[in-house]
């Protein structure tokens, strides 16, 4: 392989185009080569959280690509085929079915002990259970309820929880359209003390994910801790009727993507039951995750993100006018925001952003519904399972340390 160099570093930060791009443009004034290995980004202005927007998952806008190899196969070449400075080389994909990679043997940190992993995308929950059973799959991520269920019972499996930073709520679309149901405060407030949020993780995630009444996980830098709104349909009732809608009102589609239909589904018979009709709307992942990057979500949306960072990171992409997933905005809370970010003093920037996060909280600009904690079926050929080494990240790593039994 070729070393990374600062050249691709500085290739990388302009070739970003993630939800972050438009603000790291505003704010970044200029990226200089200082040596080999060594790059200076210069600010418009100061910026305390600037790390935290551009060196975490927050936006991946940090993630290097190789720019000669990039410059010479173009981005759709890039796409079939892409490099990075991982542990594990690209061999091939079926986008959307399966993705092969193989050990590199000149990794800097240690040499991969597993020579071929293949990752596949099986959205049911049953089909992963089956696959693990079988032996077909030795980690079935992300199971929920009955399926978990079933590996736990099962001696041969392992159920492994791992707490992440994936906050799932609740998107109430219409509440910025003065003609919607969903702009009155009141209803966003019964809808959200019309969720038993934890009878939903009791049933999905077999009591260990977190109930929650903020999109904020506790462990970010300035997070609020807050907790989930009371379940008290008939206190949901009561704000209704005090709306206007004595007898409920249609509330459209509540869509969501593959994967989270058990909790979409839970939650959208809590909204039927004190009167907000709605129905359940499935889509295949990359579609939904498409259809919400480009804001053409209509009425309600189950989702969320696990993406780290801290609260201004979550916060800038969802509360935040101009935001990569903010459909709206109020102008007291952006203002608050943009002097939060240009503040030196970290207790007074924390005050600043404990205040939005309090005033999302009050407005009922979401319903939150958990902070999640992924359930992994792991089949009995690891050594050990390969999670928790990367707080809050729910997915196995590092790759490079996971073993076989018997170094199949």
């Amino acid at each position: 392989g070729q070393a990374v160099t600062a050249e691709d570093v500085k290739f990388s930060f302009e070739r970003y185009q993630g939800a972050s791009a438009s603000l790291l443009r505003e704010k970044v004034q200029a990226v200089e080569i200082v040596d080999a290995q060594r790059i200076r980004l210069r600010l418009k202005e100061p910026w305390p959280d600037f790390m935290a927007f551009y060196g975490t998952p927050a936006t991946g806008a940090a993630w290097v690509v190789p720019k000669a190899y990039v410059e010479k196969v173009g981005p759709d070449g890039f796409k079939k085929h892409p490099v990075g400075a991982g542990p594990y080389k690209f061999v091939r994909q079926d986008p959307g079915i399966a993705m092969v990679v193989e050990a590199y043997e000149g990794y800097w940190r240690m040499t991969p002990a597993v020579k071929r992993i293949i990752f596949k995308s099986v959205p049911e929950d049953a089909t992963r259970l089956a696959m693990l059973k079988t032996g077909e799959a030795d980690i079935a991520h992300n199971l929920l309820g009955p399926a978990a269920e079933e590996v736990r019972r099962d001696p041969r499996l392992r159920l492994v929880p791992v707490s992440t930073a994936a906050n799932q709520w609740v998107d109430f679309f219409s509440q910025w359209d003065p003609k919607s149901p969903w702009h009155d405060v009141r209803v966003r407030l019964a809808a959200n003390h019309a969720i038993d949020r934890r009878a939903i993780v009791e049933a999905e995630s077999l009591g260990h994910s977190r109930a929650t009444g903020s999109i904020v996980p506790r462990e970010f830098e300035f997070a609020l801790p807050i907790e989930p709104y009371a379940y008290d349909p008939e206190r949901a009732k009561q704000l209704l009727r005090e709306a206007g809608y004595p007898n409920g009102f249609d509330a459209g589609e509540i869509a969501t993507g593959t994967g989270f239909g058990g909790p979409t589904e839970a939650t959208a018979g809590y909204l039927r039951a004190v009167g907000i009709r709605v129905r359940v709307r499935s889509l295949e992942r990359a579609a939904f995750l498409a259809a919400r990057r480009e804001k053409t979500l209509k009425d309600l949306a189950f989702g969320g993100t696990g993406a780290l960072g801290n609260a201004a990171t979550r916060l800038e992409n969802f509360v935040i006018g101009g935001g990569g997933f903010a459909y709206g905005s109020y102008p007291d809370l952006d203002e608050l925001f943009r002097k939060a970010a240009r503040e030196l003093d970290r207790t007074k920037r924390e005050q600043m952003l404990h205040e939005i996060q309090r005033q999302v909280h009050e407005r009922a600009i979401f319903a939150p519904i958990w902070q999640l904690t992924v359930l992994n079926g792991v089949g009995p050929r690891l050594v050990k399972p390969p999670f928790g080494d990367i707080p809050l990240f729910p997915y196995p790593s590092p790759y490079e340390e996971i073993q076989l039994k018997g170094g199949q």
